[in-house]
């Protein structure tokens, strides 16, 4: 039987017998009686076991170390204590699997999150952990849910490419060549690499997915993505989960909307069914995080352009860090202050030309692109999108531009000469969701073995 069980039936389980596999997560003792907090895995909540001196074995359950396995038998009957309505009185303890006195969990004091860092392969254990990883679980379930009720096709992009989405050139290469060899060699022989072209790790799957949403009108990716920035920033990560939807015969309005939608579901689902998690971090991480949330699943989205947000800023008496600017991306505080201004989540659209990306769409004006960024309170950027620009001869000459490669991109540009039509897509951070839902302000401490520089131990 599974704790989440007899807490879900502990009405029609009391007084009957009860047979559990698990943990000890905290062990109290006294002269004739025992107090062990158990857990399988299966829930948040701990179940108390107690157990007695008329048990045999008495003194030899009283050394039993916190963290060991063990086999549990036993009667569910209501508490005399008041901390909680049931437990089990135990009738018999078998030690399945003892605990090393060296074991870093063990010691008396809440260990820090950077300590646990050191610790990955342990740190699911501790309460705030096995909460984050649940609601990641979770949170991954309600995104695949929401796509897969809306009629969208899981697209799997692929995680070796040619090509570079974002244009940044942050990206980690994939050879099998002699790198020691190639130090002492001028020019690298791509030709003989494994495929025979500069391959890298994938840093979004959003140009993959443009081909199949103009085969299926409605896809998404979630999977891993990768960037080699060398940033030690609490919200920067080389390896992360993005979630990228694509939509044709959707423009920018309508991107919008499917942003918005999403979100509200995501979050709506994760306080559904992760209750006793984020009382944890209602009441340890972020207070107000509930209140905060269930205000973002009720909120009306404001959309505004980039152009009035610049003049917003200009406007505000506040003596800014980084001075907004007309033609320029904003900062952490301009997010913030945008958020505050209009009480809620907030589109921003219409941005700069020359601070995005090449696929997205050119509005009439000549100097924007029809993206958007979506700011929420207390995280700041979100979710990035645009329409993107379906008109062949305009992207080519915006490739040339950037002095891309458009014979490099023939594939993508096909899309706009073979029954192209308009279509839009967004991504999300896996990982800066799951940030702002528990309240866990470090990506490190939200993804289950970080990839960041100097960092890749397990």
């Amino acid at each position: 039987m599974d704790v989440k069980d007899i807490h879900k039936n502990y009405k029609e389980l009391i007084d009957n017998e009860v047979e559990i596999n698990g943990w000890i997560k905290n062990h109290r003792k006294n002269a004739t009686l025992g107090f062990i907090d158990f857990n399988d895995g299966t829930c948040a909540k701990n179940l108390q076991l107690v157990y007695t001196s008329d048990l045999p074995n008495f003194e030899e359950l009283t050394k039993l170390s916190i963290g060991s396995a063990i086999n549990v038998k036993g009667t569910l009957i209501k508490s005399v204590g008041s901390n909680q309505e049931y437990e089990v009185s135990v009738k018999e303890i078998t030690l399945l699997g003892d605990v090393a006195d060296d074991y870093p969990l063990q010691s008396k004091g809440r260990p820090t999150r950077e300590f646990l860092r050191e610790v990955a392969h342990l740190r699911p254990r501790t309460n705030l952990f096995n909460a984050v990883f649940r609601v990641r679980s979770i949170a991954a379930y309600a995104i695949h849910k929401y796509f897969q009720e809306n009629g969208y096709v899981y697209f799997h992009a692929p995680i070796i490419t040619a090509s570079d989405c974002e244009g940044a050139g942050e990206m980690f290469q994939v050879t099998t060549l002699d790198l020691d060899r190639l130090t002492k060699e001028s020019t690298v022989p791509y030709e003989k690499d494994f495929f025979g072209k500069k391959a890298s790790l994938t840093v979004s799957g959003q140009l993959e997915a443009e081909t199949f949403a103009l085969a299926y009108k409605k896809v998404y990716t979630f999977g891993p993505t990768f960037r080699a920035e060398n940033s030690n920033t609490k919200t920067h990560a080389n390896e992360f989960w993005m979630i990228e939807p694509e939509i044709a015969f959707c423009d920018l309005n309508g991107d919008m909307e499917v942003m918005e939608s999403m979100l509200k579901y995501v979050v709506k689902y994760v306080l559904d069914n992760c209750k006793d998690e984020m009382e944890l971090f209602n009441k340890f991480v972020e207070p107000g995080i509930i209140d905060k949330l269930n205000k973002l699943v009720t909120s009306t989205f404001t959309r505004v352009t980039h152009e009035e947000v610049i003049t917003i800023l200009k406007n505000a008496s506040v003596k800014w860090e980084f001075p907004p600017e007309y033609g320029c991306d904003i900062a952490k505080e301009h997010e913030k202050y945008i958020t505050e201004y209009f009480n809620g989540p907030v589109f921003i659209t219409d941005w700069p030309k020359d601070i995005k990306a090449f696929y997205m769409k050119q509005n009439p004006d000549g100097k924007t692109v029809a993206a958007v960024d979506l700011e929420v309170p207390g995280a700041g950027e979100l979710m990035g999108g645009s329409q993107r620009e379906e008109n062949y001869g305009k992207l080519v000459s915006r490739m040339k531009e950037l002095n891309m490669s458009t014979n490099d991109m023939k594939w993508y540009l096909d899309l706009r000469r073979f029954g192209g039509c308009v279509h839009s897509g967004f991504g999300m951070g896996f990982e800066r969701l799951l940030i702002y839902i528990t309240g866990v302000e470090n990506i490190r401490d939200v993804i289950p073995y970080p990839r960041t520089p100097n960092n890749c131990e397990f």
